[in-house]
């Protein structure tokens, strides 16, 4: 579940990327492109009186064409707003306007949503360019990640997200230390010393899981986990049996620092600065790297390229579908002129310029374009109905711009041995078995 709603953030992200990057690539004549955005809670009428005496200052411009294009951008956001009764929980992103296209037309743009989640900025801003900066900010991370600070004296156990931190819980502990008691005892006292430490570890742990292991989805609540302290015990609770196997999973880092309790927490935070930064970065690194452990031990459970990636999503045997969040492949849907069959075919940018793509090769007739899509998009809105996850890489690690080159971007980690090649001869001959017919 936890996983599902993780990839549903990563394709909301995306598309708030891509949409940034069109956005500030739009220009337009004057002052006629609006950005509004209204936080939650925030009134329709207030923002609709304020376009309403923005009207009428603007009908005041002296540039004919400067005015008709500001108040047909005012407008356009006027007839826009109508469609809300109130600002939505997340708030309410409006861009209008016109802009102009590489060819040197105009054309006419509104773009409203529910960002993914509350967006805290108030803005409204008449330019001849699209304002995208309070956007940038949704794209920060706002994970959250667990520390445990363990030593001698006692354990902390905080989270961080962004730039607050809360301590969850702290105790103490009384250990017996060392003695030079010689004699009989030595070997009872030692051993009484192991237990209490041993308690003191099974304590730490089981504590852990209540506060790191969200009860209702028996997933853990944060997205890693920092285990510090001045002592030998931070190591021995991350090698521990007793030691939750879910959480082990997302240890980040084990760290030692100076200090124990709430001095000890700055401190770790301070030494995993680097690491928390990274966590998107080596989450995808672990990805890649399973990718090609499958390929580099041959076990048929990989697939890359478009077509072949394609053909095992039909068949429902891709778990993971990795794709390159910058990839220029479109999925045109092509209809033959003659027969009025459909044909659907994957080009990049200079496969799109060979017009005998657009011809049937036997009889050279006109495939006519229905319908053109980035591939990347209709990846995100379609995967679901393929049963698989969906996670978009980049290229800024080795890894990743290995995937990237060497794999042409795209490619999944399938559920069970598959043989691409083996229906591509299926296919050969279902076409003969058609021809003789």
């Amino acid at each position: 579940m936890s996983d599902s709603h993780e990839t549903d953030k990563n394709i909301e992200m995306w598309k708030i990327k891509k949409l940034i990057k069109g956005l500030e690539s739009a220009r337009g004549n004057g002052t006629s492109m609006i950005s509004l955005i209204m936080p939650p809670r925030d009134q329709v009428s207030r923002v609709t009186k304020m376009l309403g005496d923005e009207y009428g200052t603007a009908s005041n411009i002296k540039s004919r064409v400067n005015r008709q294009s500001v108040l047909g951008a005012i407008t356009s956001a006027q007839q826009r707003l109508k469609l809300y009764n109130r600002v939505p929980p997340n708030g309410l992103v409006l861009y209008t306007g016109t802009i102009v296209t590489d060819d040197g037309k105009e054309k006419k743009v509104t773009i409203d949503f529910e960002p993914f989640k509350p967006i805290n900025a108030s803005l409204y801003l008449c330019d001849n360019k699209f304002h995208t900066e309070a956007l940038s900010e949704l794209l920060e991370s706002d994970d959250k990640f667990g520390f445990i600070i363990m030593d001698g004296n006692g354990t902390l156990f905080g989270t961080l997200s962004g730039n607050t931190r809360e301590v969850l819980h702290k105790f103490t502990v009384d250990l017996p230390k060392k003695h030079g008691r010689g004699g009989q005892s030595a070997l009872r006292f030692a051993r009484l010393r192991m237990e209490k430490r041993h308690n003191y570890v099974r304590k730490t742990a089981e504590l852990a899981t209540q506060f790191f292991i969200n009860q209702a989805t028996s997933q853990p609540n944060v997205a890693g986990l920092i285990l510090a302290g001045s002592a030998d015990f931070k190591t021995e609770l991350s090698q521990s049996d007793m030691f939750d196997q879910r959480l082990q999973t997302k240890i980040l880092n084990v760290v030692d620092v100076s200090y124990g309790g709430e001095s000890g927490f700055n401190q770790a935070i301070e030494l995993s600065a680097e690491i928390l930064a990274n966590v998107k970065f080596i989450q995808e690194k672990k990805l890649i790297g399973k990718y090609f452990e499958e390929i580099s031990q041959d076990t048929g459970k990989y697939v890359f390229g478009v077509d072949d990636t394609l053909k095992a999503l039909e068949m429902g045997a891709v778990e993971t579908l990795m794709v390159w969040e910058n990839l220029d492949v479109n999925r045109y849907v092509l209809k033959h002129s003659a027969t009025g069959e459909i044909i659907i075919k994957h080009l990049n940018k200079e496969t799109e310029t060979d017009q005998s793509n657009f011809r049937d090769p036997s009889t050279n007739a006109e495939l006519e374009v229905q319908e053109k899509t980035s591939l990347l998009e209709w990846f995100a809105n379609e995967y679901k109905k393929f049963g698989c996850t969906l996670e978009f890489v980049t290229n800024k690690s080795q890894e990743g711009s290995q995937f990237c080159r060497g794999f042409g971007g795209i490619g999944g980690i399938l559920r069970y041995q598959l043989d691409i090649r083996s229906f591509d001869d299926l296919d050969d001959d279902e076409g003969v078995y058609e021809d003789s017919d």
